[in-house]
């Protein structure tokens, strides 16, 4: 009798919870890094039980565990041939201790999330590695992360004051009961006195000694933390801070308490170029002795690969070739301190190799905009790279005095071996720098240039300059083979001794860390295809993950391109049985539930929007025969929207008739029959009557006037529960109090900005839509002469960027209108001249992307504020899912997609919800139970 996988999991983990599909199986099969393992089986644990049991189920059946959080780990940590734990969605929970001086974290929250919670205390955690957005607290911990800042002494290691992990036994431990110190003594005295006769070894060891303590004066994550030998004297706070960069191959960290560290007010950030590489690591030193925070160093190449993003300073696209960068800011707990630094800094910049005068920037946007750029250097290198290659990042660390000489080595290895697009950045301030090469595996000869450069690369670290070949992220699979190279033979036994002591059985993440093979670092590579713009110039770094409305329901952005790339692989090698069955599966997964938001292309640091993507697949998917259908929709919409009112008002009648739950079952019925049919929704509302909209003239100054184009959104379900005006008489009543006259344009009813036909692929039927509505507001607007209002932010959206479908004539029209969200209305119009009566107390915010995108969410938090005494925005405030119609056919992905955020506004009531967008606004009501509203009613009820 065969052993099925999935039926002998499904007796521990629920099957919502456990995936055995070959979509799940191939999507999970990479991670940020250049492997590629194929697991067996995904599950998604929601307790420490079940972690237990899945110990127990590996250990019994000899099946490899690995465990993952944020998957973006560069060097194949967290994938496997094995079963792969998937922590992302469950274990997220944060508790803040003692005022922000602590933080109690489990491993499936992100370090930006985490930095969120801190902020109101002017804290954070120490490691900020450039992923941060996108790392989650597991693969931080594990990988003992640092980043731009922390240097040394505030990594992951230093900071972790706390943990609670349970061994592969499935035993568990808490370095904060005390009891468990005792306990770990008397029950796992083996391990126990392992551990202590290491110690000893390591104490009574001189040349070793000093060489654990040498080579934790600088960045190292090669191989377990044998500083933990030295620094702390009890087993089990050794085994507890071997973990911290263990990658998972020890035991599972379940949490961990962290100590913070100053998140300072004031910073003044500069980007400073010198004529060489050599005359900008001379730099360091004084810029460290006048108190810098961070010394970010970026040469030539990798200035040329983000020079032509929109707003990087002129200069730098006049920098000579030998040129450099340093990105440098200070950080201090008020202004005068900060100003005396620089000030301080500026006396000393003359006796340097500067390229021109230093400017410094204390204005906030102008500093996240140096550090995106910086952040993204790597990604915006794998966006460049040839079709069919991969990224390689490795970082090393050499000793400051010597980093422009080793540089300079490094680069001549770099032509040596003709990897002539190589950058090299990093930070410079620890003398840790991470050079990017891309790479093709699809020869041998390929393997083989990358084999020798990689070991000639470990020569020049560890012989020549006695430096580290990973300083920060992680050893990996990449320099598994070395860490005896690096640490020699009397280091790497006790490393092994550590690992067979804890994981005798050798199931967790085996060939990460300890591994005999020497060419492990190249096997498992891999394979990246040519397939699409989008896909061919994402390096699945992972950036975007946890922006993706659908990731905790089907799969994100990083994960639909893996498989596109997949089933180019399969086509390729002529696997049609698994090409079609991807395929198939691939439609809801893929297609289906995205919500085609774009939220993607802002977490992204190259801007891919695997939206755009779906859309053309969308776009492809349609036959001549519905592609017609939808430009007759198109061209009928005055019919098509007649219709939507009359079934909603059908609808409402059966609803009163036979029971408010009427709809939904009658739509779930024909849904089973027809996927395609839309689910009835209790957050629906009747039609408003649309004769309440009439051109009105203001009282005060008649040149305040705008252009009120209702959204088709609004006059379809524009009312409100609870509410005596609908949104249309709502925006009305605010123009009226606040003396703007408002102009209606004739013929409202049939008018469209496109949305509904863009985000399904309807590209004909689109483009007719895009024509018509431009030519519609030019002759409303009185050929732009007055600014268009529309009263829903993802219109406002779409109309913004209607002109790439724009013909000639229109485009010049385009270019003359002016079209405003209620936002942008309500902050630069009705704001200023609002007479508040009463505020409201306090309310909560759900900014749609629309927003996001616009750039336009300041101005909505910005009106809250005027409008109420407390204004509260979550913390997981993200896409709700709905896009358009998508949660009415899909209403699974809004429930996803919403539940974290409705989470956490549920933890109190609120005197009011707003949002802009009314198909989001029903998203959220339906979520959290309560009644979500245009901010126009915010405004009106307060005036």
């Amino acid at each position: 009798m065969g052993f099925s996988i999935k039926e002998e999991l499904g007796k521990i983990i629920p099957e919502s919870r456990l995936r055995t599909r070959y979509i799940d199986l191939v999507s999970f099969a990479a991670d940020a890094g250049f492997y590629h393992l194929v697991p067996r089986a995904v599950v998604h644990p929601v307790s420490e039980e079940e972690i237990k049991q899945l110990f127990s189920f590996s250990h019994q059946h000899t099946i490899p565990l690995v465990f993952r959080t944020g998957g973006t780990s560069l060097s194949g940590q967290s994938i496997t041939d094995g079963i792969l734990v998937d922590l992302s969605q469950y274990w997220n929970k944060i508790q803040i201790e003692k005022e922000g001086e602590y933080v109690r974290v489990q491993p499936g929250i992100t370090g930006a999330m985490v930095n969120a919670y801190l902020k109101k205390f002017a804290r954070k955690i120490g490691p900020d590695p450039s992923s941060i957005s996108a790392a989650m607290m597991g693969g931080i911990l594990s990988n003992n992360s640092s980043g731009m800042c922390c240097g040394v002494k505030l990594n992951s290691y230093h900071t972790t004051k706390y943990i609670r992990f349970i061994l592969p036994d499935g035993t568990t431990f808490s370095t904060e009961n005390q009891e468990d110190y005792a306990r770990f003594e008397h029950e796992y005295a083996e391990l126990y006195n392992t551990l202590a006769d290491i110690r000893s070894r390591v104490l009574s060891d001189t040349e070793l000694y000093d060489k654990i303590r040498y080579k934790y004066q600088t960045k190292n994550t090669v191989g377990y933390s044998l500083n933990s030998f030295i620094d702390f004297e009890h087993p089990l706070d050794i085994l507890a801070h071997l973990l911290i960069g263990a990658e998972g191959t020890l035991a599972f960290i379940a949490e961990a308490v962290l100590q913070t560290v100053p998140d300072y007010r004031y910073k003044s950030t500069a980007l400073l170029y010198f004529p060489d590489i050599y005359a900008a690591c001379q730099a360091i030193v004084p810029l460290t002795n006048a108190g810098v925070t961070m010394v970010e160093l970026m040469d030539r190449a990798s200035l040329h690969s983000v020079e032509n993003f929109s707003g990087m300073p002129e200069i730098v696209k006049t920098l000579p070739e030998s040129a450099a960068a340093l990105l440098v800011e200070f950080q201090e707990a008020s202004r005068i301190e900060l100003e005396d630094r620089v000030n301080q800094f500026l006396l000393s910049a003359p006796g340097l190799s500067l390229f021109n005068d230093p400017v410094f920037t204390t204005n906030v946007k102008e500093q996240d905009f140096l550090w995106k750029i910086r952040k993204g250097l790597f990604p915006a290198v794998g966006a460049v790279r040839a079709s069919g290659t991969t990224v390689i990042l490795e970082d090393v660390a050499f000793p400051v005095e010597k980093l422009g000489d080793a540089i300079l080595d490094l680069q001549q290895l770099f032509k040596k071996h003709e990897y002539l697009n190589a950058i090299i950045f990093g930070h410079a301030k620890d003398g840790n720098i991470h050079f990017v090469v891309t790479q093709s595996f699809n020869t041998q000869a390929e393997i083989d240039r990358y084999d020798k450069f990689l070991r000639e690369v470990i020569s020049l670290v560890v012989e020549k300059y006695n430096g580290t070949l990973k300083a920060e992220h992680g050893t990996g699979r990449n320099m598994a083979p070395f860490v005896e190279t690096e640490w020699g033979g009397k280091a790497y036994e006790i490393m092994k001794m550590v690992k067979h002591a804890v994981d005798p059985h050798l199931l967790l993440n085996p060939g990460v860390i300890i591994n005999e093979d020497s060419r492990a670092h190249i096997k498992n590579l891999k394979e990246l295809p040519s397939v699409e713009e989008e896909v061919d110039r994402c390096m699945e770094c992972g950036y975007c993950e946890h922006r993706c409305p659908s990731r905790d329901l089907t799969t994100t952005p990083r994960r639909r391109i893996v498989l596109r790339r997949e089933l180019k692989k399969l086509k390729n090698k002529g696997d049609i049985s698994n090409y079609k069955l991807l395929l198939d599966q691939y439609q809801y997964d893929g297609i289906d539930t995205c919500a085609v938001d774009g939220l993607c292309a802002i977490a992204c640091p190259v801007n891919i929007n695997t939206g755009d993507l779906i859309k053309r697949l969308r776009k492809e998917n349609h036959s001549d025969f519905s592609n017609k259908i939808a430009l007759l929709a198109a061209k009928k919409f005055g019919l098509a929207e007649w219709g939507a009112r009359a079934a909603l008002k059908f609808g409402f009648a059966l609803n009163r008739v036979f029971g408010k739950n009427t709809m939904i079952h009658f739509t779930g019925g024909l849904k089973k029959i027809f996927p395609a049919f839309p689910q009835w929704s209790p957050q629906l509302s009747y039609p408003p009557d649309l004769s309440v909209i009439k051109n009105r003239s203001g009282v005060t100054d008649p040149k305040r006037t705008i252009v009120y184009f209702p959204a088709c959104i609004s006059r379809m379900m524009g009312s409100y529960k609870g509410k005596e005006k609908n949104i249309l008489e709502t925006f009305m009543s605010i123009c009226d109090k606040t003396g703007i006259r408002v102009k209606v344009p004739e013929n409202i009813t049939g008018t469209c900005c496109s949305q509904i036909f863009s985000s399904k692929g309807y590209k004909d039927a689109y483009d007719y839509t895009v024509n018509k509505i431009v030519n519609f507001l030019w002759d409303a607007s009185k050929e732009g002469s007055l600014p268009v209002v529309i009263d829903v932010s993802s219109c406002a959206f779409t109309l913004h960027h209607l002109r790439p479908a724009l013909d000639d004539d229109n485009k010049f029209k385009f270019d003359r209108l002016t079209i405003m969200d209620s936002v942008d209305f309500l902050h630069d119009l009705v704001m200023p001249f609002a007479v508040i009566k009463q505020k409201k107390k306090d309310v909560v915010l759900h900014p749609v992307c629309s927003l996001e995108k616009l750039k336009t969410e300041d101005k909505f938090i910005n009106l809250a504020r005027h409008f109420a005494e407390q204004v509260s925005v979550p913390k997981y405030a993200g896409c709700c899912g709905m896009a358009g119609d998508r949660g009415f056919l899909f209403p699974e992905l809004t429930a996803s997609a919403t539940q974290p955020e409705a989470l956490e506004v549920n933890q109190k009531k609120y005197s009011g919800y707003y949002s802009s967008t009314k198909t989001c606004e029903m998203a959220m009501s339906a979520a959290v139970n309560e009644n979500y509203e245009s901010v126009l009613y915010l405004v009106d009820e307060t005036i």
